[in-house]
């Protein structure tokens, strides 16, 4: 088994040194005559470079520009590019309708009403809240009561000026 494993060792190296000194054996023998290097410059000027005086008599060897022609390190994909969408603009409407200020629904119950012989009071509610109001009576700086009848309770939006009316029993 170790005289296998030297065998092949043996072999790797001699096969490398042969890799590594045959091209130097085969180039030697080409090296007698010695040449001028002529390089080709992007803006297309051509110099000879430094070589030895007895040798820049001779024919110059022309060596080819390998300076790649595009961008070396650009993105490249197999998939196909990607279709940008187009954008339609809406028009911009400059001059908004306006519309028109609108008092909110009541928000008040009729709960019950008690006539004194000196003035009608109205129980109202709203959510959890009950009023007792009576004629001129403001409830929460928005509403305020303008007049009260066996019929109907009319109100006043404070911040609009509108009235509304809220049921308050019949006539009978």
């Amino acid at each position: 088994m170790k005289t296998k494993r030297t065998v092949s060792w043996v072999a790797f190296f001699g096969v490398a040194a042969v890799l590594a000194w045959g091209p130097e054996y085969f180039k030697q023998a080409d090296e007698g005559e010695a040449s001028v290097a002529v390089v080709a410059t992007p803006g297309n000027s051509k110099t000879v470079a430094a070589q030895p005086a007895a040798a820049a008599g001779k024919n110059p060897v022309v060596i080819k520009d390998l300076s790649p022609a595009g961008d070396l390190f650009a993105a490249r994909s197999w998939k196909a590019a990607p279709v940008l969408a187009s954008v339609t603009e809406q028009p911009v409407n400059l001059n908004p309708v306006a519309q028109a200020p609108s008092v909110p629904p009541m928000p008040f119950q009729f709960i019950g009403k008690l006539n004194d012989r000196t003035d009608l009071q109205v129980f109202l509610q709203n959510g959890e809240k009950i009023y007792v109001v009576r004629k001129g009576d403001v409830i929460d700086d928005t509403w305020r009561i303008e007049g009260i009848s066996d019929v109907e309770l009319s109100f006043v939006y404070l911040p609009l000026h509108l009235s509304q009316t809220l049921s308050v029993g019949s006539t009978q």
